[in-house]
């Protein structure tokens, strides 16, 4: 079956249709992004993780990474609903330099990033916030609270991570479904400030 052309009765019922944004999850390498996509997604996510072995040991620097064996490969992709009229997709991105090539693929299309940073490695969130930047995506910071990690005030974390004062920073933890919610809401609502 071929489409059918917009009519003007497809314009009074915009109402009904559905708008679905793209937004990227992004961040260092072992930060949380496939926890957090698996989090919220409301279908099975696509996951592209592969076991972890010696030959990469010299390449990924596991260094706070308690328990780290599998790292995605390709991306993770999910997907959420969050009312009637807007459903999200979620893309997460590998975290490691090698695999900076997919982000221009991946940025096409997307209308913002939530970036996890973990607070007791914020030093290995410039490159990806430089990467961001870099693709012209408006973008939020996730604190991403792992066991065991101090609160850090958010003027802290928004003077080492050198950000804007409009740019918003939210905690979550990235295995709590409320609080990760919180996060993509918090990016939402930012994006829809941005365009009024």
């Amino acid at each position: 079956m071929g489409s059918r052309p917009v009519s003007d009765d497809d314009v009074y019922l915009n109402d009904a249709v559905q708008i679905a944004a793209k937004i990227l999850v992004v961040g260092h390498f072992a930060v949380g992004k496939t926890t957090f996509i698996g989090t919220m997604s409301e279908i099975p996510p696509l996951r592209t993780e592969e076991r972890m072995t010696q030959a990469g040991a010299h390449v990924d620097d596991l260094m706070g990474t308690r328990g780290k064996t599998t790292t995605t490969v390709a991306m993770d992709f999910g997907r959420l609903t969050l009312s009637d009229r807007l459903v999200l997709y979620l893309f997460g991105t590998p975290g490691q330099e090698r695999f900076v090539q997919v982000w221009e693929d991946m940025t096409r299309g997307a209308l913002g990033a939530l970036i996890l940073v973990d607070p007791e490695r914020l030093k290995e969130s410039f490159p990806v916030i430089d990467l961001v930047e870099h693709y012209g995506l408006p973008y939020a910071i996730s604190v991403n609270h792992f066991a065991g990690t101090p609160d850090r005030p958010d003027e802290e974390l928004r003077e080492a991570l050198d950000l804007l004062p409009e740019t918003p920073i939210v905690t979550c933890d990235a295995r709590d479904e409320k609080s990760s919610a919180n996060a993509l809401i918090t990016l939402v609502r930012y994006l829809q400030e941005r365009t009024r």
